[in-house]
């Protein structure tokens, strides 16, 4: 599996700003994957709500269902967040490896993509959360847009669940190693079948997933400035940035496609 690259960035923010969020890179959640054969003396760290063992997979995945990242294996009593923190997922972004990303929105200019996010996820700059319990017209529109469109992660773990019987079921391997392999695997077919059969997922966007550019990124930069890595990490982490996108895209939103999403 191979992270996206610059063309790749660039036809992700296409389609999210075709459906009204500038800089949406995707969407982020976590599925959960029973565990029939866990050892017993790993069942208290692997009870997750569902009251039985189970073993976490983290994930970002595109309106085309397309998987781009993800991470696996962490014992269920973890919850989202617990998970974000030991993930990978924005290792390239603090490291200042990642895509360039610009866009602005109600005047405002960003420079880091975000994700779509349900509301367990911390109020970061790269992630836009929904508004509980909205009130008054224009909450309860982007509420209804953010849903809508995060629903994309759900969708993608829902078909990969619906190929592939092994993830489907409860996991038969007690092995981490082998259940992380299988995980894999999984992924990698599901995305070679999204590719066979983008038409069936895409409008205008042609999704050649073959035509991309470099498969795979490898750095040969020095390791960046402790300073850079810091400052890059708080912006990630910045809730005053959070909080003006998530305000910036309320307006955007009911400015300008107010008929996009219906409300009940």
């Amino acid at each position: 599996m191979r992270l996206p690259n610059e063309e790749d960035t660039a036809r992700l923010l296409a389609i999210g700003a075709n459906r009204d969020f500038p800089g949406m890179l995707g969407s982020i959640d976590c599925m959960h994957w029973s565990q029939k054969n866990c050892p017993t003396a790993w069942h208290g760290m692997h009870h997750g709500h569902k009251k039985e063992p189970i073993i976490i997979l983290e994930a970002v995945a595109s309106k085309d269902l397309w998987i781009w990242q993800s991470f696996f294996g962490m014992p269920g009593s973890h919850n989202d967040i617990n998970v974000l923190q030991r993930s990978p997922i924005f290792a390239r972004l603090a490291e200042g490896e990642g895509p360039q990303v610009n866009f602005n929105i109600n005047g405002n200019d960003y420079s880091m993509g975000y994700y779509l996010a349900d509301g367990i996820y911390s109020s970061w700059a790269t992630f836009v959360k929904t508004i509980p319990e909205a009130q008054g017209n224009k909450n309860k529109y982007f509420a209804k847009a953010q849903e809508a469109c995060r629903k994309d992660v759900e969708r993608a773990f829902g078909v990969l669940q619906s190929r592939f019987a092994i993830v489907r079921g409860p996991a038969r391997l007690w092995d981490e190693d082998s259940l992380g392999d299988i995980m894999k695997a999984c992924i990698i077919m599901h995305n070679i079948i999204v590719e066979d059969e983008k038409d069936e997922y895409t409008d205008e966007y042609d999704c050649n997933y073959d035509d991309m550019g470099e498969k795979v990124t490898v750095s040969h930069n020095d390791a960046p400035e402790i300073d850079a890595f810091i400052q890059n990490y708080k912006n990630i982490k910045n809730k005053e940035t959070h909080t003006r996108l998530q305000a910036d895209l309320i307006e955007h939103l009911w400015n300008y496609h107010p008929d996009l999403y219906h409300l009940d």
